[in-house]
């Protein structure tokens, strides 16, 4: 069984998590802050974490940034009433996977731990099958029917990082900022161009598109799907 930790000071919130997240079929474990949190990670092998920011004793950026230090895998959703860009920066940079703000739906957050969970078995097996077309991150190669091609770096990790979402809109910020990071002085002007660059690359794929969401940004869609 997956088991999640639930890392969170508001007792009503953590009851909330878990009860939510047991009816889904994971298993929860729970810790108050971030000391207690490692403790829990020194024991149990743990699929996901789920944390606050703001907790006595040790906060959530500091907790991810430790669990960083030893697990570059780990899926991390933050779950915090601070919701400035500048938080979410902070949050983005020391580690964490997603980032919600409170009040939050928590249907809304089952869907987003099923991706993280999804994500990280694609991190593992480091390939993405969609279709009749295979995309191999540490080769930097798509291989579909008409066969192999090896992409640029960047205009890879885009792609990848799309198809790792299916269906879920990415803004121009946030891709810049996972693909290029946040310290580069690039446009994001930069993303259409790579983006243009897929799109006319795979034209004739017929097991996926990157659809532009006016307004928002871009999405992978899988063509049979639809």
């Amino acid at each position: 069984m997956v088991k999640i930790l639930v890392v969170e000071d508001d007792l009503v919130l953590k009851r909330l998590f878990c009860t939510v997240l047991t009816k889904h079929g994971f298993h929860t474990l729970e810790a108050e802050n971030g000391e207690e949190a490692l403790d829990i990670l020194d024991k149990e092998t743990v699929s996901l974490v789920v944390t606050d920011v703001m907790m006595p004793k040790m906060n959530g950026y500091e907790l991810t940034e430790l669990i960083r230090s030893y697990d570059v895998k780990m899926p991390i959703l933050m779950i915090t009433a601070k919701g400035e860009i500048n938080d979410k920066q902070i949050g983005f940079s020391s580690g964490i996977d997603d980032y919600m703000v409170k009040p939050i739906d928590v249907n809304e957050m089952i869907f987003r731990v099923e991706a993280l969970l999804r994500r990280a078995e694609i991190i593992k097996e480091r390939k993405i099958v969609i279709g009749d077309t295979t995309f191999k991150y540490d080769e930097l190669t798509v291989t579909d029917p008409k066969g192999e091609a090896i992409l640029p770096q960047k205009e890879f990790y885009l792609l990848y990082k799309l198809l790792s979402y299916p269906n879920k809109i990415f803004t121009r910020q946030h891709l810049m900022d996972t693909i290029w990071g946040i310290d580069v002085d690039s446009e994001t002007r930069t993303v259409d161009v790579h983006i243009n660059r897929i799109r006319d690359r795979f034209k004739e794929n017929t097991d996926f598109e990157i659809v532009t969401v006016r307004g928002l940004g871009y999405k992978a869609v899988k063509k049979n799907e639809e």
